[in-house]
């Protein structure tokens, strides 16, 4: 298949796209580098940098030859910022994203593979199932959710074949891939630029959660076993209209285990300090991905706190600026 990646120089777009490459695919990456890296672009892939907002380089770009399939990665992510700002989210993650799914119809994109968001449900003491109760506690999940409803209409109206990939917070690194988000925002990363002494303390957003030891508990998976899912869900889509799942390891981990295990890891201290809850986080969100275990035969393989810290280590200590030289 020939597949247009959008966010294809992010964090999870490449690992995807390099994967896509491995598995003699073509691949087309379509990035504004706002928060992605050129070197992250695997070799291999055509690159072209544009902004989702710009139509006329969009459209000609999905239509100047013959594509497959739409992999749509590229959003903003920060579910606090969204709290704080947000008419900046329903511009870049809704409004881009409806006319990406509409350029692409009107291409003749017959599949179309969407990054979605554990943050559309409501917080559960049970794990969740693709029927748990919707209700995004912030305007970052709330856009993923109107998007995913944008392509179930097109589905039902044009016939359009998609898959809603519900991400349960990707974490870890794999061989010269790994997080390196500016500003940096995510659990992991953080706790690791302590131990390299480039923060002197990670932050804990509220320790009075009802939660075992009051802080929020969050399930994480594997970068590798979120990249497997896709390849997965892109050939599923060749027998089905509507695929919706849950991509988790099953397993949830409160923020002071994920800081604990990190010092384990990295053989530092990484003092933590306490500090207000940050608006829009959830208690917990912890994933059953049994359906697609079910459906598709997925497994998180790599998906262990251990291995997941282990390997972000690893990359964290071999790029401690990230993909910048200095």
């Amino acid at each position: 298949m020939k597949i247009f990646i959008t966010g294809g120089a992010g964090y999870i777009g490449s690992a995807v796209a390099d994967e896509l490459l491995a598995q003699h695919h073509d691949v087309v990456i379509y990035d504004s580098l706002v928060t992605g890296h050129k070197a992250a672009v695997p070799k291999g892939a055509e690159f072209i940098e544009g902004d989702l907002a710009d139509d006329e380089t969009l459209k000609k770009s999905l239509t100047r030859e013959k594509l497959d399939a739409v992999v749509h990665l590229a959003a903003l992510i920060e579910a606090g910022e969204s709290m704080r700002d947000p008419g900046k989210y329903f511009r870049a993650n809704l409004a881009t994203s409806m006319q990406l799914i509409e350029l692409a119809h009107a291409a003749g994109i017959g599949k179309f593979v969407f990054s979605s968001t554990a943050a559309l449900y409501q917080s559960n003491d049970e794990p969740l199932t693709e029927e748990s109760p919707l209700g995004p506690v912030n305007v970052y999940g709330q856009t993923k959710l109107m998007v995913e409803q944008t392509l179930d209409w097109y589905r039902q109206i044009h016939g359009l074949r998609y898959a809603a990939l519900r991400y349960f917070n990707a974490a870890g690194a794999q061989p010269g891939r790994g997080e390196a988000h500016q500003p940096e925002s995510h659990l992991i990363p953080l706790t690791l630029q302590v131990a390299l002494g480039k923060l002197e303390s990670v932050a804990v957003f509220g320790s009075d959660y009802p939660t075992p030891d009051g802080t929020c508990i969050r399930d994480y998976i594997h970068i590798a076993d979120l990249v497997s899912a896709h390849l997965l869900v892109l050939n599923g889509l060749d027998e089905h209209e509507k695929l919706v799942y849950n991509l988790g390891s099953g397993h949830g981990y409160s923020v002071l285990e994920v800081i604990e295990m990190a010092r384990k890891m990295s053989g530092h201290a990484i003092p933590a300090m306490d500090t207000p809850r940050r608006p829009g986080d959830a208690p917990r969100l912890v994933a059953s991905p049994a359906r697609i275990q079910r459906e598709l035969g997925w497994q998180a393989k790599h998906s262990g706190l251990e291995e997941i810290i282990s390997s972000a280590w690893e990359w964290h200590k071999s790029h401690p600026n990230g993909y910048a030289k200095k």
